[in-house]
């Protein structure tokens, strides 16, 4: 399995309503700190196809990561977490305390 493909089975089984973080994916993923690499693997999902949970994966500081790269996908991921019942503050954060997904290490 590739690490992209390795990426996309973790991502795919984030939880509706709950969202994981670049580098917690990359430790579920044995990929330990390139988080990094999960954003460019995200960015490659063909949205238009893919079933696969990409906008459930955000930063650490519980922040959606803007950039001009993302064509507007970054109001897109935006948009698909508020229709899951996720609320962001003021400061358009997520309260991870309240939305991080927290796998059992088993179910991985």
């Amino acid at each position: 399995m590739s690490k992209y493909e390795q990426i996309y089975a973790i991502v795919s089984q984030i939880p509706r309503g709950k969202v994981a973080t670049y580098g917690q994916i990359a430790e579920l993923a044995n990929l330990g700190q390139q988080a990094r690499l999960v954003g460019y693997a995200l960015y490659k999902i063909p949205l238009e196809t893919s079933d696969i949970p990409w906008h459930r994966v955000i930063n650490a500081k519980g922040e959606i990561s803007h950039s001009l790269w993302r064509k507007g996908t970054d109001y897109l991921q935006r948009s698909l977490l508020e229709a899951e019942g996720i609320q962001f503050n003021a400061q358009n954060k997520i309260n991870l305390s309240k939305y991080l997904w927290r796998p059992q290490i088993w179910d991985i």
